[in-house]
């Protein structure tokens, strides 16, 4: 009930409960805001208190009781509020009463020690004459922490709105003074729009009345001569060291001095810290500062400023702050050059951006001001992660036709990386690039090789290899020219990022020239740029134990070098890496939590959708699947970098493949071919060819098909990629399958399942077990479908010839391997697929009574596994298709596993199954 009530409350309360015990005077101390009076009024309720008589009294007003003589006979709680309001009669009345206290008797005496007549004594002087046996005891309150802060935030505005970036700004702009958090969560509580969880919002709330009007009335009392100090700690808006105080406030020494103690004595200020001296509630510094006439407070801010240049180190944010405040603009804008600067240096990139982007949107801004923080924020944005303000910024900048060329030319090539690598604007950046590279030809040469070594990078939709090829040639060229070794380790590291995805035979040797020892933070955060372009090549080309030790390396560089883009693209390369190399457990929640993390630049996060939509689909959850594929609607799927957009669409094509809209997958399958054959990087149809060639022969394109097998493997040629070569004898088994039946010879399926063994014994070795259980799901299937072929040619007297048992028992096994690996890997869908063909050829299992098993009231297997995926989402129709059921044999089997588990809907059947699932 009293959440701040100590051990002095439970003493109290004691002597409440006993009518012989000793009597209890409780002192509750606390400045304005804490809690005093609720205090009261808890000690008021407690269940000790129901047989005592409740004394009330507020001092500075009428009433009380009188004093008495004789000692209280009867048990009583005499409640004393703003005894720091008191008189000097009305302080010797109060000690008399309580000197009257008896035993089973209790006083509290709350009182703000900020305003006592006397420090220290709030009952004045002389002491109180303290009868025999009373016990006297202190409660001092403090103001909240920051959890507890949260926990009230929580209890007005609900959990939604209680982030904690909300909670740290009410802590901080509070102080955690209850009252003061009290009346700011009611002004947002009343905020229309609703509150949505920001710190702006919370600084846009304004100054809680009480809040204001409590020190706007301290100041006042104060002297006229003493308040410019109070008006310097507002301008400040922090705490501050006695002579900076009297500075700002342009006082000398003796009258500084003699001002800081009358504020402090009337509580106008307080200690924040030892030696430092603010506002108890720092939010009512707005408050005073709006209270100061217009020139007062420029030269107040003007003395802030040379203040705080004074100090080491130097806080710049701050210092423009004030300048800017005085009027006094080119310092500002120095200021704000100075500040950028030392945030980057220490790595605060996003700090710099903010106060770049707004000091950039300030009208009127000079063009030699333009010129300066134009390019610093440009570097910051490409180093850094940035919001969508800074590509508006930059693209308003460049169109001024009064910055100088080189300027202009540097902030184009930053632009264009910028909409390339970070905003997923491939078009518009390959345009702003060109753009750029030609601008500083002829003024910037260091820069136009770093603008020619973006357009070497393939990623990018549109043009083809040969392209980029020929702009690697030009950036040789510019790089080499300039003698600028960053600008070499630039053209460098995308040089490594086009050899390896293109699987040039030379690129670890090109991996191994980048100067990861350099002392340069240029050229380091430059080579840490090529480690992760290798170690993603990596990734798409199959090299997987080659991944980790290029990530770590690359992340280390890019941290130690400050390179914070360069680091979160590593961890898109690595929710990749743990997909294909099967390390599932924990990565849907990763790949939601980078999402969570970089919301506000989505494009960034492209891997970790990718990547979950590929778990949900194997999971069985289709629905989610294409959500997740479609990036959630954030931005256009043809924006997606080539390999990343191969592997959705091939994705999306299997989806569409297992609904059996056969049309639309080999609509899909033909467009997204297409990118690929323009990029011409054919590595990177690893993960859309199997599906792509399945799509068009199942559609009757079986030409199509063939085209397509003939494209990859030219494609290919003698480029060393693993993951492609396995994909390649892959989609030449899904060929061969897709032919058989046209054929009716079990030899050719047989020929089919003979590829299918070599596609997964390749992703075997590379290691990939998802793929490798797939590849050899389907040479299974081939083999029981050449049995079955076998068997109704035997049967038409067509000369089937002999069924060979070993085949079809090795196949049966391969496909129990195959569903106990999907179920490892948490692959449900493919799971209940393998084990739904393996009980069309299992025998039944020996020692079972005649007759069906008896499941009355537990899920047979089969309702167990059509349960399973109707709770993910799939139609009767698609699950059919999965288990090779009929619909009507599906709809008896969800309404068998509704009754059975008392579920209500199909979603619901989701929690009701048992927590492993059927095995």
């Amino acid at each position: 009930m009293i959440e701040s009530g100590g051990a002095a409350v439970r003493s109290l309360a004691r002597a409440l409960a006993d009518r012989d015990a000793d009597p209890v005077l409780l002192f509750v101390e606390g400045t304005a805001g804490l809690g005093k009076s609720h205090l009261l009024h808890g000690l008021a309720a407690l269940p000790e208190a129901a047989e005592a008589a409740r004394v009330w009294w507020r001092c500075g007003g009428d009433g009380g009781p009188w004093a008495r003589e004789e000692p209280w006979r009867e048990p009583a709680l005499l409640l004393v509020d703003d005894v720091h309001r008191a008189d000097e009669d009305e302080l010797r009345r109060l000690r008399r009463v309580l000197e009257a206290l008896g035993p089973g008797c209790a006083a509290a005496v709350a009182h703000r020690p900020e305003e006592l007549r006397l420090p220290g004594l709030p009952l004045g002087a002389p002491a109180m004459a303290h009868p025999y046996r009373l016990t006297v005891l202190t409660e001092r309150l403090a103001p909240w922490d920051e959890e507890r802060v949260r926990r009230a935030a929580e209890e007005v505005l609900g959990d939604g709105a209680s982030t904690d970036e909300a909670a740290r700004a009410l802590y901080e702009r509070t102080g955690g003074v209850p009252r003061a958090v009290v009346d700011l969560l009611a002004l947002l509580r009343e905020r229309r729009p609703a509150f949505a969880g920001t710190a702006a919002e919370v600084a846009a709330a304004g100054v809680p009345a009480r809040s204001a009007e409590l020190v706007l009335s301290r100041t006042c009392a104060l002297a006229p001569a003493h308040r410019p100090l109070v008006w310097a700690a507002a301008v400040l808006d922090a705490p501050a060291a006695r002579d900076d105080l009297i500075a700002v406030a342009g006082l000398g020494t003796v009258p500084g001095n003699e001002a800081l103690l009358r504020a402090l004595e009337c509580a106008a200020l307080t200690e924040a810290a030892e030696g430092r001296y603010g506002f108890a509630v720092p939010v009512v510094a707005e408050a005073v500062r709006e209270t100061v006439p217009g020139p007062v407070r420029q030269d107040l801010h003007r003395r802030a400023a040379a203040a705080l240049s004074r100090s080491q180190p130097v806080a710049w944010a701050a210092v423009a702050g004030h300048h800017r405040a005085a009027g006094e603009d080119r310092k500002w804008l120095r200021a704000v050059e100075k500040a950028a600067e030392s945030a980057a240096a220490s790595g605060r990139y996003q700090q710099a951006i903010t106060l770049l982007e707004g000091t950039l949107a300030t009208p009127g801004l000079p063009p030699w001001a333009r010129a300066r923080l134009a390019p610093l924020l440009a570097r910051n944005a490409v180093t850094g992660l940035r919001s969508d303000q800074t590509v508006e910024v930059l693209a308003q900048i460049v169109r001024d036709t009064d910055l100088p060329p080189a300027v202009r030319g540097e902030l184009r090539l930053d632009l264009g990386l910028m909409l390339c690598n970070q905003m997923g604007r491939f078009t518009d950046g390959w345009q702003v690039l060109e753009v750029a590279a030609d601008e500083l030809r002829e003024v910037r040469s260091p820069l136009a090789a770093r603008a020619m070594a973006a357009l070497v990078m393939p990623y990018w939709p549109g043009a083809s290899l040969d392209v980029h090829r020929r702009w690697l040639a030009k950036a040789v060229a510019a790089a080499d020219d300039s003698g600028d070794e960053a600008m070499r380790t630039a053209v460098l590291a995308n040089h490594v990022g086009l050899a390896m995805s293109g699987a040039d035979p030379d690129a670890w040797e090109l991996v191994a020239r980048l100067p990861v020892q350099s002392t340069d933070p240029a050229s380091a955060r430059q080579a840490a740029r090529g480690l992760c372009n290798a170690a993603d090549s990596a990734v798409w080309l199959g090299f997987y134990g080659r991944v980790d030790g290029l990530l770590a390396e690359g992340r280390e560089l890019a941290a130690r070098s400050g390179a914070p883009y360069t680091e979160h693209s590593a961890s898109g390369t690595r929710l990749l890496h743990a997909w294909w190399t099967g390390r599932w457990a924990g990565l849907a929640r990763r790949c939601e939590e980078f999402v969570a993390a970089t919301a506000d630049m989505p494009f960034i996060a492209s891997d970790a959708y990718i990547v979950r939509g590929l778990l949900a689909l194997a999971q069985g959850d289709w629905g989610e699947a294409r959500s997740w594929l479609s990036q959630r609607g954030t931005f256009g799927t043809e924006n997606l970098p080539v390999p990343l957009g191969a592997t959705a669409a091939g994705a999306v094509v299997r989806l569409l493949l297992a609904r059996q809209e056969v049309a639309a997958a080999a609509d899909r399958a033909r467009a997204a071919w297409a990118v690929v054959a323009d990029k011409g990087v054919w590595p990177w149809a690893a993960e859309l060819a199997p599906w792509a060639v399945e799509a068009l022969a199942r559609a009757g394109d079986t030409a199509g098909a063939h085209t397509m097998v003939r494209e990859f493997a030219r494609g290919l040629g003698d480029g060393c990629a693993p993951a492609a070569r396995a994909a390649l004898t892959w989609s030449r088994a899904v060929l061969a399958e897709a032919e058989a039946p046209a054929e009716e010879r079990p030899g050719a399926l047989s020929a089919a399942a003979d590829a299918y063994r070599e596609a997964a014994a390749a992703f075997a070795e590379l290691p990939r077990p998802y793929s490798r259980a797939l590849a050899a799901e389907g040479a299974a299937r081939c083999v029981l479908a050449a049995d079955t072929l076998t068997a109704k040619g035997a049967e038409d007297g067509a000369g089937g010839g002999d069924r060979a048992a070993e085949p079809v028992a090795s196949a049966v096994a391969e496909l129990e391997s195959c569903a106990q690996a999907f179920a490892d890997l948490g692959a449900v869908w493919d799971a209940t697929r393998a084990r739904a063909l393996l009980r069309t050829r299992q025998p039944a299992r020996r020692g079972r009574p005649p007759g069906r098993p008896s499941h009355t009231d537990q899920l047979s297997p089969r309702e167990a596994e059509v349960a399973q995926l109707a709770s993910s989402g799939l139609t009767n129709r698609e699950i059919a298709a999965t288990l090779h059921l009929s619909p009507r044999t599906v709809e008896q089997h969800i309404a068998g596993a509704m009754r059975k588990t008392g579920a209500l809907s199909r979603r619901d059947l989701a929690h009701r199954l048992e927590p492993d699932g059927p095995s």
